[in-house]
């Protein structure tokens, strides 16, 4: 009989592939498991990119299972060559130290830690111990070249300079899932689909030092209207914190998904029962948006709470439909000793890397300033107090002069 579990992750399409699927069922059928979910602490925050393997941990754990999520302090000071064509940037450990408590902060907005209904761990507390000679002793024979050389992340990166230091990335990640099985009782993995092969890694490791059985479910990516990857690196993240992300631009970002997108993310990123996706799916032109209304509320909930969703809420409303208080939109301070050209105001605002790019936007009649058109890239913004700025239809800023 297939887990209740499994069934609803794979009504939400969740699932990718699985190592062994009947093994995973037979284990979860037969009582509570731990499984372990990581990321390395390439920035300070998650990002909507991974929440496909975050919010199956939630259901995981909703459903009585116990998650343990892995902040990779040791792995991020290698990099995962996974997906990328070049090597990750060196982080100092200030950088890593102060990444891996942005991510606790990320985490731990959908996943409960209380009474130890779930843990959280770092691998450097446990790689650290070893010298380079004691790994080599200790897991040298474990891990075949013409094994690791079959991994598609290591195939991609062959011709453009892939370093020993990246070669090693999923002997350590393999070493994780063995230290948490052996600490944890740790027997299932949940993966993003890129992250495939160096988990299977781990499986292989378990079964050779313990001849124990572990498991490996991953995810599908989550990819943008273009159905490029969403990522840091690709450059279009719509980050979790809110230090990073406000929950109205949080908001906005569901708010405005694709049509074909709606049923699919109703599924991923809220907790609606499938009953009502499956109405909300079937609304058609207009009706679609309030199914996306109903998308945005919940997503942002999860990740905010419910006041932040309802003040991105209400502050939609008076940005699109009027009567409501704008007191929660997305604000600003900037410097502004007298008066500034509108492409130095909007680069100063942070809503443009670029003079080109302003300009471009000022050019084509994307830009108002307190309710007025900008079209001559020449304009003059006299200082005030606070000014009201739209930059095409969708995105709307509130600047406060220091």
């Amino acid at each position: 009989m297939q887990n209740e579990l499994l069934r609803e992750l794979e009504a939400r399409g969740f699932i990718n592939q699985a190592s062994n699927m009947d093994g995973l069922n037979e284990a979860l059928n037969a009582g509570k498991i731990a499984a372990y979910w990581g990321t390395d602490p390439t920035g300070d925050s998650l990002h909507v990119g991974h929440l496909a393997s975050l919010m199956l941990m939630r259901w995981f754990q909703k459903y009585g299972h116990k998650p343990i999520t892995l902040v990779g302090g040791a792995t991020g000071r290698i990099g995962d060559p996974s997906g990328r064509d070049k090597g990750r940037p060196m982080l100092t450990d200030e950088q890593i130290e102060k990444n891996c408590a942005g991510l606790r902060k990320s985490i731990e907005k959908f996943i409960n830690f209380d009474d130890g209904n779930a843990i959280m761990v770092d691998n450097y507390d446990w790689m650290k111990n070893y010298s380079h000679l004691d790994f080599l002793r200790d897991f040298g024979t474990d891990f075949t070249v013409p094994r690791m050389l079959s991994m598609e992340s290591v195939k991609r990166r062959l011709d453009n300079g892939m370093t020993f230091l990246e070669f090693n990335y999923m002997t350590f990640q393999a070493v994780d899932f063995l230290e948490l099985y052996k600490k944890h009782n740790c027997v299932l993995q949940f993966c993003g689909a890129d992250q495939w092969g160096n988990s299977i890694m781990g499986i292989e490791l378990i079964r050779k030092k313990l001849g124990k059985e572990a498991f490996v479910l991953s995810t599908s990516l989550i990819t943008d209207a273009n159905g490029n990857k969403i990522g840091k690196s690709a450059g279009n993240a719509v980050w979790v914190n809110e230090d990073k992300t406000s929950p109205y631009e949080y908001y906005q970002y569901f708010r405005n998904v694709s049509d074909d997108l709606v049923e699919t993310f109703l599924k991923i990123f809220t907790e609606i029962p499938l009953d009502e996706i499956a109405r909300l799916a079937a609304l058609q032109g207009a009706e679609l948006n309030e199914a996306k209304k109903v998308l945005a509320f919940a997503a942002t909930e999860i990740a905010h709470g419910r006041d932040a969703a309802v003040q991105a809420e209400e502050t939609a409303a008076a940005l699109f439909g009027g009567g409501a208080n704008l007191d929660n939109m997305p604000t600003v301070e900037i410097e502004m000793a007298g008066d500034m050209g509108i492409l130095d105001f909007l680069i100063t605002t942070g809503l443009f890397p670029s003079k080109s790019e302003a300009r471009r936007m000022v050019e084509q009649g994307g830009i108002q300033l307190n309710g007025e058109k900008i079209t001559d890239p020449k304009f003059v913004v006299a200082v005030a107090d606070e000014f009201m700025v739209q930059k095409g239809k969708k995105t709307f800023l509130k600047v406060i002069k220091k």
